[in-house]
């Protein structure tokens, strides 16, 4: 249940001058990820702003990136709550519509212990057994780890396929590594970990980078796969200085500021997230050009 490939693009979501999502360059950004390198998009996760976006707004998404990429790249729903129940309806209507899967974030804010996280994933899952899920352990935005054990304890369930696991900790992933079945998949949350991960058993990465580096980051997996470890390593460091620029700033905004400075229409970042600085523009104009991506 739930093979969702290697290179798992965490999609933006454009917008227009008026702040509307704009769902036409949504739709064309879906395709071309799809064309080159992405073998699933996630679509109103972190990176799509999804703390901005309305139920209805995340829905038309959903519809829109499934039409867009059909037969060519799978499609999970980012359907994750603070609150369970809204989180279960949420998933339940994207089940409906023929989504891959669904991103489950660790419930923010309200830092529930370990019991209650268990809980309130085991819920989501029951709630929709047919529906793979991917568990998404990110602290520095939830405020709340989501600890190796709770996670084997979590792959137990049918349904509960992997995990994003952004906590930064190459020894918690490990752990999770230890603790859980090889069936279990665990993709890098962070593109710069992407290939230290894959050496403790990680099968691929949710990917910021891969809406510019797509083909570059498939190969390097490949690489690695086929034990061409040089050349992985090699593709890793050429990408390393596009890794750290992507997050010079609050991720999306310098993903977002990068495809427009490839001439994509993708518009601004809904406040309370903002416009790049200048500073921060110039460099990843820099980074682009040594990379020839402009």
């Amino acid at each position: 249940m739930g093979d969702f490939g290697r290179v798992l693009t965490a999609m933006i979501t454009p917008f227009k001058e008026d702040g509307s999502v704009n769902y036409d360059v949504a739709a064309e950004l879906a395709a071309h990820l799809a064309n080159n390198g992405t073998d699933t998009l996630v679509v109103c996760g972190t990176t799509g702003e999804s703390p901005t976006l309305t139920w209805d707004e995340e829905y038309q998404l959903f519809v829109e990136v499934l039409q867009a990429v059909a037969g060519k790249a799978k499609v999970i729903a980012g359907c994750g709550s603070n609150s369970t129940k809204e989180a279960i309806a949420a998933t339940q209507k994207a089940a409906k519509i023929g989504v891959h899967g669904t991103l489950q974030v660790v419930p923010y804010y309200n830092k529930p212990p370990q019991a209650g996280l268990y809980q309130h994933f085991q819920a989501v899952a029951q709630a929709c057994p047919d529906l793979p899920i991917l568990l998404y352990n990110i602290p520095g935005r939830t405020g709340q780890n989501l600890s190796s054990e709770t996670v084997a304890r979590l792959a137990e369930i049918n349904n509960i396929v992997g995990i994003k696991e952004a906590s930064g900790s190459l020894d918690q992933a490990s752990e999770i590594r230890r603790l859980t079945p090889k069936e279990f998949q665990i993709y890098a949350g962070d593109d710069s970990l992407t290939l230290p991960l894959l050496a403790i058993g990680a099968k691929g990465v949710v990917s910021v980078a891969s809406h510019l580096v797509g083909n570059q980051l498939q190969q390097m997996i490949q690489a690695f796969n086929v034990g061409k470890f040089e050349v992985a390593t090699a593709i890793h460091l050429q990408l390393f200085p596009l890794f750290k620029a992507l997050f010079l700033t609050t991720n999306p905004i310098p993903v977002k500021t990068a495809l427009k400075i490839q001439g994509w229409e993708v518009g601004s970042t809904r406040l309370p997230l903002c416009e790049a600085e200048p500073e921060i523009s110039h460099k990843l104009e820099v980074v682009l050009k040594e990379l020839s991506l402009i």
